[in-house]
């Protein structure tokens, strides 16, 4: 879906030129790692001091060792030596707990809300060519495909589980953004979370500009919905959580 390509923003060249998930997800990805790269680089100066960092270096074995002991032998793990292999792994972990997460969960609802969209369960096999049960699948295909589906109650319980999973929360705290300033008292991490808030708000506006775009069929759609899952909402203190496209919460909060 993507080649490395410096000609391109953030050295890359998507495959696919309308494609929401890629574009918002790159401009976040970056914002991310910009943010991470100017806050360990305040407080690890050289890849030394990240080498004799026990807290980190006892983390990371504990990480690879024990939480992972059946690949705790592959060659990929970095050794966390050094401030390029630091800002890469805790990079993933935000994207991971945040904009990665809140694409696939949050927008399950509008899709699988509907369940004849995506039945939990199916209860009859595909009918044999020849059988009376193909006559009637051929004859009435709505009705023999409603007898395969979920039994109400249990459809009531799947599209309720969905929408809890779906449903942000009133006191969510969004990407960019912290629910209290005494997190730190160091001028330079302070500067730069503000700097990341920014670049998150420039990225709402962006979404927003880019969602009334009728020529990216991708964004919107014939059925009008607009791609919002990676929309970071950062701007936003009206704090009324609700359904799907409210913004990237701060962590996975199930």
């Amino acid at each position: 879906m993507a080649m490395p390509d410096s000609r391109y923003p953030y050295g890359l060249k998507l495959m696919i030129n309308d494609y929401p998930y890629a574009i918002d997800g790159l401009e976040i990805w970056a914002a991310i790692e910009t943010w991470v790269t100017e806050y360990y680089s305040f407080y690890y100066p050289s890849d030394e001091t990240v080498k004799n960092d026990t807290e980190i270096q006892s983390w990371w074995s504990e990480v690879k060792n024990e939480g992972h002991d059946n690949l705790r032998k592959e060659p990929w793990w970095p050794e966390m030596n050094t401030l390029a292999e630091i800002t890469q792994a805790y990079t993933i972990i935000i994207w991971i707990a945040s904009a990665f997460h809140v694409a696939v969960n949050f927008g399950q609802y509008l899709y699988i809300g509907y369940l004849p969209n995506r039945p939990t369960v199916s209860h009859r096999f595909m009918p044999e060519p020849g059988t009376k049960e193909y006559d009637k699948l051929e004859n009435n295909p709505d009705l023999a495909f409603l007898k395969t589906i979920t039994a109400q109650f249990q459809t009531l319980l799947g599209v309720s589980l969905i929408e809890v999973l779906s449903r942000h929360a009133t006191d969510e705290i969004y990407l960019g953004k912290r629910d209290t300033a005494e997190w730190t008292i160091d001028d330079e991490p302070l500067a730069t979370f503000e700097r990341f808030g920014k670049k998150l708000v420039e990225i709402d506006s962006r979404i927003m500009e880019t969602n009334n775009d009728i020529n990216l069929k991708n964004r919107v759609g014939s059925m009008k919905v607009p791609y919002t899952l990676l929309y970071p909402n950062t701007s936003d203190y009206s704090r009324e959580g609700g359904l799907t496209g409210k913004g990237i919460p701060n962590s996975i909060s199930i």
